[in-house]
């Protein structure tokens, strides 16, 4: 999961873990330069949830996710979610072995990140567009946005949410369920 600073992964991951804490088993690797902040929010909703802290590091790498891992109990985990340090441009660049990459463009950061920084955009499955229920105060183009990010990558899928109030959050939840469901349907052939 990536995005700009401020744009909300660690809210739609807390509202997530409200919704499916009791369907998936849920553990969150967190990329920031400094704190446990965002690590000790989500344990409050009751992930499991490490911390990565980069030191100064703009982007995790697949040592530190590795390294990570090591300090996750992985057994019976559905999905394990890699919170990426807010930025758009460096950790474009940079393949965690994640399945699946999701980019947040916030509401309040403008709608002209795809065309700014097409590399993330390029590398994601998923464009969630957070903080929706912000829209009506905002000069935030979704059409604009989606057209943008699909000139880059026409198979971005794209979801609307807000943490706050819930819109969007089911689309959501079902999307992470099917991602799982078509994991274990892959590892489920291929030991067959």
């Amino acid at each position: 999961m990536t995005s700009s600073p401020g744009s909300g992964k660690t809210s739609l991951l807390q509202e997530t873990a409200r919704r499916l804490k009791n369907k998936l088993n849920i553990k969150v690797l967190v990329g920031d330069l400094e704190t446990e902040r965002d690590a000790e929010r989500l344990r409050e909703v009751g992930l499991d949830a490490l911390q990565i802290v980069t030191g100064g590091i703009c982007h995790l790498e697949a040592q530190m996710v590795w390294q990570g891992m090591e300090g996750l109990h992985l057994e019976g985990t559905d999905l394990l979610v890699i919170e990426n340090v807010g930025n758009l441009v460096c950790p474009a660049a940079f393949d965690l072995g994640e399945d699946y990459r999701v980019t947040l463009i916030a509401t309040t950061e403008g709608d002209d990140k795809p065309k700014k920084y097409p590399r993330m955009f390029l590398t994601s499955e998923l464009m969630v567009v957070s903080k929706s229920d912000l829209l009506p105060y905002l000069p935030f183009s979704v059409d604009a946005a989606v057209k943008d990010a699909r000139d880059i990558n026409p198979d971005l899928e794209v979801l609307e949410v807000s943490s706050l109030n819930g819109d969007g959050m089911d689309a959501w939840c079902r999307w992470l369920e099917a991602r799982v469901a078509e994991k274990k349907a892959g590892v489920l052939m291929s030991s067959e």
